[in-house]
């Protein structure tokens, strides 16, 4: 079994975040490795992805189905293979933050972990390119800050399970970052397109 969490904040209010992320069309082509998604219900969806794990490239079919729709601070999702055997299941969790504005879980992992991770984060991104920029948020104060959670589980079945899961549980936190970032970068960019418009 494969996971990862990650989360981040931004000086936006919870209400926008909620607008972008409950709309998948939105952000579906943040995700790595999307090829195409199609609307099945308001609830289901099928998503075909194309993924590179090691020397194995799979294009990957899930069906999607929203668990639960709490606005404007979670949707759960599970992930059905269609045609691989690999299951999971995700989240999207939104809160005020009044914390501090780094991901407060990575002062907490051993030296060595964080190791590992800027190593998968580094061939990540050889593949994927850079992370797209971000609107710092303001330093002091916290009001009006959001933070965005993101969650991903998965579990990959058959008599090759062991061999991927090790590989792609390397991988997943630096996609969950990911995904996190781009939503968050293009929030910010449309806020920031949108004050200065404002104030001409």
């Amino acid at each position: 079994m494969a996971e990862a969490e990650y989360a981040t904040t931004a000086t936006l209010p919870i209400e926008t975040i909620w607008d972008f992320v409950s709309e998948m069309d939105n952000w579906a082509g943040f995700v790595a490795g999307y090829q195409q998604h199609e609307k099945q219900s308001a609830t289901e969806s099928i998503w075909t992805l194309k993924g590179d794990v090691g020397v194995l490239t799979r294009t990957l079919t899930f069906r999607v189905q929203i668990g639960e729709w709490s606005p404007p601070d979670r949707i759960l999702f599970s992930l059905e293979g269609l045609n691989e055997d690999m299951n999971g299941e995700g989240a999207f969790t939104l809160e005020p933050w009044e914390g501090p504005l780094e991901d407060p879980s990575a002062a907490k992992k051993k030296p060595l972990a964080r190791v590992f991770e800027a190593i998968a984060r580094w061939i990540y991104r050889l593949f994927r390119g850079p992370a797209p920029s971000r609107t710092p948020a303001a330093s002091g104060s916290t009001q009006g800050v959001s933070r965005m959670t993101f969650k991903l589980r998965l579990d990959p079945g058959g008599p090759m399970a062991p061999m991927i899961d090790a590989m792609v549980q390397p991988m997943l936190l630096p996609t969950a970052e990911d995904l996190a970032i781009r939503i968050m970068a293009q929030l910010e960019s449309r806020h920031s397109v949108g004050h200065r418009a404002a104030s001409k």
